[in-house]
């Protein structure tokens, strides 16, 4: 299959996938609104437990399983970072656990079934009179709720409650009295597409609306007979259908089943509504929320309680055939959108004269008298103000009012208080800058859209299009440049993705991806990024879906250049999917490799197995199937350095390097003549003087570039592997791979000495043994540390086990560390350096030093019981 097939195949989702926001910031020198700034979004992704919550957890390192008292101290998704009570602000005993696999109950719960509550080790020594400390832990009311630990809402956010299908009651915009049933379509990451009950089968335009599910007009069924108020369709649409069809239609929703936990959530954070102090014919300022495009001079025509007014925009050529006319709507005392008259010369605004207004200039005052009215006082407005981030020139997306299923790349170009000016990218026809509240709901953070699989409108490119760079050109065949963006091409772009991979089709709609971080993470993947991955990426277009995922991956490496390497399309393997180019960013530069995708929903499974096979981690850490508690595969024996002991060794070839030594990673230019720096071995320190570890490419042999080192260089990858891999692994610069020596390390001389390399201090015996291998000539008179002989395997070493070893070594004042944070034998083999620095706060030293101890053990444990 010729390589310009291939880019042809490309172009047929470019439309929807091409766009890069991290290309469009750097070419647009902007910065992004921090995703903090949207708190509806974030909101969206909570479980309902906060930090401050406490609950009951089970102290697994006690034998007989006791319970204790946790407060909650941070919250990722389903994982919840907990402390012990009476640990107070010592947070080195912190421990993570995923909510829907722990064993978690409200306060209280131990007592009313019967179980033992005791303290582990490290409280008990802290406060040997504990038992006041549990009578007062469990008298305060901070308890998780038991219904947020209880099935079906455990661990589930909002967002997942509202699931297509169910049904919620929305509240009339013109009048608070009025509601009625609408059925979820399509949630969107919270944006949900309603359809009003007894419109099926009507075009989209009347019968179907687009609103976040905090909007405050979205309420559960039954709401509406709580609160007394009248079910009613919508005004333009009661000619639809008789009296006697909407009877039925009412009669629906009367008898809609109420989902308790949907209930629940509504009911959960709603914010109180003031009282108002506006009366009928207050005149103020405001803009109109279906149109927000200029802030125009508007009346309170109604008042309906002490809650809810009715503002309509002022409109000069026909006031009382106006009114009703799509110009009014509801407000109450803190609604968005409302200002004191004189507001828009205060803070430097124009204010547009109402439709018919006569006159070159407005003046308020001269206006007020025209129309015999007042204007509303200053103390009837709200005049909270609270910080944000919006900041002129920063990138969001954002909907467009106007058209609310297309949401937009969009750039602030104003910030006035709690407001901002956006304006809309992608637009074919110019339109004027929206004013929208930095509460908004319609506004959310880049890479929203690509997050959720919807599709973004971006911004039209030049007719002039970069010349992409391709192995095989065909002079006959002519590159058409990329269709523009924009809102009439995205709804072509809905309508023909059953071709290109859609979620309009189930064919291309892939589900829910995984990410299992219990299971083993292989080699490259860090461990602990990866438990802060979201629970699940998608369902959405395949191609999206799976580019997200591939794109964490390979932000949660070690190395993250190295696994784009392993995930690259080999050019020489069959072409099965989609070629998506993927980024990498290591050591402040940036890498490109073309990586394959598939875009059906068929084959996903397949894709992601074969790809966690790639990266040598267990094939269920990602993937659609969630591993709650045991995995399939059994992982949970394997360390890093088992699995690549056995599994790296029958590797015959550098490991990543595709048949033939071909890469599509972008490179510099090599430069002659300058040899690569190794990288420093972390945890057993080598003296690297036999003939394979010193140097493996004559002098004056070509090198790569700084760029291709970091690709390719020390492929051991000592943080996360141990002693046996780093010496099995060759050096992989393309110009050396077949003149390299043996892996086996060689007694004998190298070949062609360089005093120069050694320019580092030597280091001392006790962090320089080799434990697997014979020493050199060279450090023949350095004596390597006894061999470490195990009367156990460290697989059933419990707690205790591990601190007294600890306690062994001269890491002894760190065994407090070990107890506190429950690490048993199977955790200890698992520890690296990178997670001893970052979960115990130790110094690089200190961390060196225990991290040798771990791998002494982890040596022994292969040598005597592996087999």
């Amino acid at each position: 299959m010729s390589q310009d097939t291939l880019e042809s195949d490309g172009d047929c989702a470019q439309d929807v996938a091409d766009f890069s926001w991290d290309d469009y910031l750097e070419e647009t020198e902007a910065v992004a609104v921090p995703h903090h700034a949207f708190k509806h979004v974030d909101q969206g992704l909570q479980t309902g437990l906060t930090p401050g919550m406490k609950l009951e957890v089970c102290v697994r390192s006690e034998a007989d399983g006791p319970y204790w008292v946790a407060a909650i101290i941070t919250t990722c998704g389903q994982l919840l970072l907990l402390r012990y009570e009476g640990y107070q602000d010592d947070r080195r005993a912190d421990f993570w656990c995923d909510i829907m696999t722990a064993d978690l109950h409200p306060l209280g719960w131990s007592r009313q079934h019967g179980k033992t509550m005791r303290p582990p080790e490290g409280v008990r020594e802290k406060h040997p009179e504990w038992e006041a400390l549990l009578e007062k832990a469990l008298a305060e009311e901070c308890s998780v709720p038991a219904s947020l630990l209880e099935m079906p809402q455990r661990g589930r956010d909002p967002v997942e409650l509202l699931t297509a299908g169910c049904y919620v009651e929305l509240q009339d915009s013109v009048e608070p009295g009025l509601a009625w049933a609408a059925e979820v379509e399509e949630n969107v990451g919270g944006r949900l597409k309603l359809r009003l009950l007894g419109t099926e089968g009507l075009p989209d335009t009347p019968a179907t609306l687009w609103l976040f599910y905090l909007h405050p007009r979205l309420h559960p069924p039954g709401w509406a007979k709580e609160q007394g108020c009248t079910l009613r369709p919508p005004s333009e649409l009661l000619a639809l259908r008789t009296e006697e069809e909407w009877e039925e239609v009412r009669q629906r929703i009367s008898d809609l089943p109420q989902d308790e936990a949907l209930t629940a959530e509504f009911a959960k954070d709603q914010p109180a509504i003031a009282d108002h102090c506006f009366k009928e014919g207050m005149k103020l300022e405001a803009f109109d929320p279906a149109a927000p495009i200029s802030i125009r001079p508007a009346t309170v025509t109604k008042v309906f309680d002490e809650k809810y007014f009715l503002v309509t925009m002022d409109d000069l050529c026909g006031m009382e055939e106006s009114e009703g006319a799509g110009r009014a709507f509801l407000c109450h005392r803190d609604s968005p959108g409302i200002f004191p008259a004189q507001w828009s010369l205060k803070n430097g605004l124009p204010l547009s004269p109402p439709p018919g207004f006569q006159g070159s200039d407005f003046d308020w005052a001269d206006y007020l008298k025209q129309c015999e009215a007042e204007a509303a006082p200053q103390h009837c407005f709200s005049n909270e103000q609270c910080e944000h981030s919006f900041k002129e020139a920063m990138k969001l997306e954002a909907v467009n009012p106007l058209s609310p299923e297309n949401i937009h790349v969009a750039t602030v170009m104003r910030v006035k208080g709690q407001y901002i000016w956006l304006s809309l990218e992608g637009l074919k026809q110019p339109m004027p800058e929206l004013i929208v509240h930095v509460d908004s709901l319609d506004i959310f953070p880049v890479s929203w859209c690509e997050t959720n699989g919807y599709p973004l409108v971006y911004p039209i490119k030049p007719s002039v299009e970069k010349e992409r760079k391709i192995a095989v050109v065909q002079p006959e065949k002519h590159r058409t440049p990329p269709k523009s963006s924009s809102p009439d091409a995205v709804k072509q772009q809905l309508a023909s993705q059953s071709e290109t991979g859609g979620q309009g089709n189930g064919k291309y709609c892939c589900p829910k991806i995984y990410f299992n971080h219990r299971c083993f993470s292989g080699p490259y993947l860090n461990k602990g990024r990866i438990s802060e991955l979201p629970q699940f990426i998608g369902p959405g277009n395949c191609v999206l879906v799976l580019k997200e995922v591939l794109t964490l991956l390979i932000n949660s490496a070690y190395k993250p250049s190295r696994v784009l390497r392993e995930l690259q399309l080999d050019q020489e393997s069959r072409w099965q999917g989609h070629g998506e180019t993927l980024k990498a960013k290591y050591k402040g530069k940036s890498y490109r490799a073309t990586v394959e995708i598939v875009r059906t929903a068929d084959r996903v499974a397949d894709f992601c197995r074969k790809t966690c096979i790639k990266l040598e981690c267990c094939p269920n850490l990602f993937g659609p199937r969630m591993v709650l508690e045991h995995c399939s595969e059994n992982c949970s024996v394997l360390t890093k350095t088992k699995y690549t002991y056995y599994c790296g060794k029958k590797k015959s070839k550098r490991v990543g390097r595709p048949p033939g030594g071909h890469t599509n990673l972008d490179a510099g230019v090599k430069r002659r003549g300058r040899r690569r720096k190794r990288r420093k071995q972390l945890f057993v320190h080598k003296k690297r003087r036999s003939s394979a570890s010193v140097d493996n490419t004559p002098a004056g042999s070509p090198q790569g570039s700084g760029e291709e080192e970091d690709l390719d260089e020390d492929d051991s990858l000592s943080e996360d592997t141990g002693s046996e891999m780093q010496d099995d692994l060759q050096d992989d610069s393309e110009q050396s791979v077949g003149k390299s020596q043996p892996a086996t390390p060689s007694p004998s001389p190298p070949p062609t000495p360089r005093p120069s390399r050694r320019r580092r201090k030597p280091r001392s015996p006790s962090f320089s043994d080799d434990e697997n291998h014979p020493p050199s000539p060279k450090t023949s008179k350095v004596e390597p540390p006894q061999k470490l002989c195990l009367d156990t395997s460290p697989l059933e070493w419990s707690v205790s086990d591990v601190v007294r070893f600890i306690r062994t070594t001269d890491c002894a004042p760190l065994a407090r560390i070990f107890l506190d944070q429950e690490i048993d034998g199977q955790a200890l083999l698992l520890l690296n350096l990178p997670t001893v620095q970052e979960c115990m706060d130790l110094k690089l030293g200190p961390a060196i030093k225990l991290c040798h101890h771990i791998e002494r053990v982890k040596l022994a444990f292969y040598q005597q019981f592996a087999t």
